[in-house]
């Protein structure tokens, strides 16, 4: 079997998982959309809607040089915040945590991701339930979304404790918002992308949904259901972030 099937060829609007579906998708596709609810890409939509640039980054101590080098500021691990230094994965400590010029956003699967797929030149979306709705609007507005221009919409998963993939309720349930955004583009939806859509059909209280799923139970039990709430706020925002050369901005 040729391995160019992987890459969904003749559809305008593809799907995939994980560090090495947006690498499979990345090949092919005019734009990647990186869809990590809980908690990467709902992090970058509350700063960047704040006036923030977000650096995306993986998860490591090698971050806070990075920032260093940049002028910016490192976000910690939610655990490690402290009053001094509120600038974390969490989106709700994010809506209220002073403003600067530049985060830098560390994460194992989100932000390893956009970061991976920003070297390859292509621009990357950063989608969330929040956004959905206006992730898809502009891109059909960019003209995404036909056989020439396709788009790839990889939702990011969690990991398991070996490093391995597992896929997440949230994450398969924000990429579905964002591919029934885009319904309708010339070049269709791949058999993948339409199965993920369909998670869409079963699923009558999306919020439900995430906050009673692993991941959402995870944070809940963890002290930061406030997260989730943030996570959960579905279409409340216009804010499309979009990565080019190495920054999430505003679109």
């Amino acid at each position: 079997m040729a391995v160019a099937v992987f890459a969904q060829p003749g559809s305008g609007a593809r799907f995939d998982w994980g560090l090495t579906g947006a690498a499979e998708l990345g090949r092919v596709c005019a734009v990647l959309v990186v869809v990590d609810v809980l908690s990467f890409t709902t992090a970058v939509e509350v700063a960047v809607s704040r006036g923030m640039r977000v650096h995306p980054f993986p998860w490591g101590k090698q971050a806070a040089e990075y920032a260093r080098r940049a002028g910016a500021v490192a976000a910690v691990g939610r655990r490690q915040m402290t009053s001094e230094h509120p600038w974390s994965l969490s989106p709700a400590a994010l809506r209220t945590a002073p403003v600067v010029a530049d985060l830098v956003l560390p994460s194992p699967n989100g932000s390893a991701i956009s970061a991976a797929a920003s070297a390859t030149g292509l621009p990357v979306v950063a989608a969330c339930l929040r956004n959905a709705g206006a992730a898809g609007r502009w891109l059909r507005d960019q003209g995404y979304g036909s056989t020439d221009a396709p788009v790839g919409v990889i939702a990011a998963g969690e990991r398991w404790p070996d490093g391995s993939l597992r896929p997440s309720v949230e994450d398969q349930l924000g990429a579905a918002c964002v591919l029934d955004a885009l319904s309708g583009v010339p070049g269709g939806l791949s058999v993948e992308a339409a199965m993920a859509l369909a998670a869409l059909a079963s699923t009558p209280d999306v919020p439900a949904a995430v906050r009673g799923c692993v991941s959402g139970r995870e944070l809940v039990e963890g002290g930061f259901p406030d997260d989730v709430e943030v996570a959960v706020e579905v279409g409340v925002s216009e804010v499309v972030p979009v990565l080019r050369q190495g920054v999430f901005s505003a679109a």
